[in-house]
């Protein structure tokens, strides 16, 4: 069992709904810590990175809760380039955003995402999902990073 916590990304480049998530969870009772990132390449940066041995790093295990719309790049970019990746695409991605699109709904879902939650979120609904998700972020084994 990987002895290693599992982290959080936020990546949501409204300081609002940022706040708003991050309280929803610590009320599910999720205790993980929680680092926030306000646009996609900040992100990707700390996810696909290189260290100061010039070799990548990995910051597993990881959780993503994904905002569709960012500044400088497309949620669903985020998404595929997480889900194209050898090392990350186990991670499990919650998508939490404004559009309710059926065909970008699908998409995201397509693309890998776990759950696709539309903001404003419903408390209760988003309380059970991320209950549901400290639940899974307990039981959950993640390969180890060579």
């Amino acid at each position: 069992m990987n002895a290693n916590p599992v982290t959080i990304l936020l990546i949501e480049d409204d300081p609002g709904h940022a706040r708003l998530i991050e309280k929803n969870v610590r009320r599910a009772g999720v205790n993980n810590q929680i680092i926030p990132f306000t646009d996609g390449t900040a992100a990707l940066e700390h996810l696909f990175g290189t260290g100061p041995d010039g070799k990548r790093h990995v910051h597993l295990p990881v959780l993503v809760l994904l905002d569709l719309n960012l500044p400088d790049m497309s949620g669903t970019d985020i998404l595929a380039r997480i889900k194209a990746d050898d090392l990350v695409r186990r991670a499990p991605v919650i998508v939490l955003t404004t559009t309710d699109d059926k065909v970008e709904i699908q998409r995201c879902y397509d693309l890998g995402c776990n759950v696709y939650i539309t903001k404003p979120v419903e408390y209760e609904s988003f309380a059970v999902a991320i209950r549901q998700l400290g639940l899974f972020l307990a039981v959950m084994q993640v390969p180890e990073a060579d």
